[in-house]
């Protein structure tokens, strides 16, 4: 029986490929767990509607990340940090708190599970953080934020 898978499924194939099983297998379990669908035509004409929705979507949201990249660029993310005597900052800015920063600076909100530099801003002046804004099947898009820190008076 020709089927239409509805999710991916391991040693099968990936969501919306038609594959062919056995008419036991197709009936009593990917069917009724809602795995696959029996492959018609209105049902191949669907799958069709949902590629081109999907593709659209994709299309949008990177070019919304390409915005917000060229966005981030002219951005700085202002911090101030404690000065020992030798002139060595103490302590770090961390990704959670530049996500922080940029929310409560510029309004623009950021996954820090996004940071592609997952290591600390540690110096005093300014550091650039890269940012994965969109990683999907039209490509990746990258975001750098600039992020100056300055000595706390």
């Amino acid at each position: 029986m020709k089927v239409i898978l509805l999710v991916d499924q391991a040693k099968l194939g990936k969501k919306g490929d038609i594959i062919v099983v056995s008419d036991g297998y197709a009936t009593n379990y990917l069917i009724p767990h809602r795995l696959a669908v029996v492959s018609t035509a209105a049902a191949q004409q669907n799958l069709a509607k949902q590629n081109a929705e999907e593709i659209a979507r994709q299309t949008a949201l990177k070019a919304k990340a390409e915005k917000l990249a060229a966005r981030l660029e002219s951005l700085n993310v202002e911090f101030t940090a404690k000065v020992g005597s030798d002139g060595r900052m103490f302590g770090t800015i961390s990704p959670k708190q530049i996500e922080e920063g940029l929310k409560k600076q510029w309004g623009i909100v950021i996954d820090r599970r996004k940071f592609i530099d997952k290591y600390p801003a540690n110096g005093l002046g300014y550091t650039r953080l890269k940012i994965e804004l969109y990683k999907g099947s039209k490509g990746q898009v990258v975001g750098t934020v600039n992020v100056h820190i300055s000595e706390d008076k």
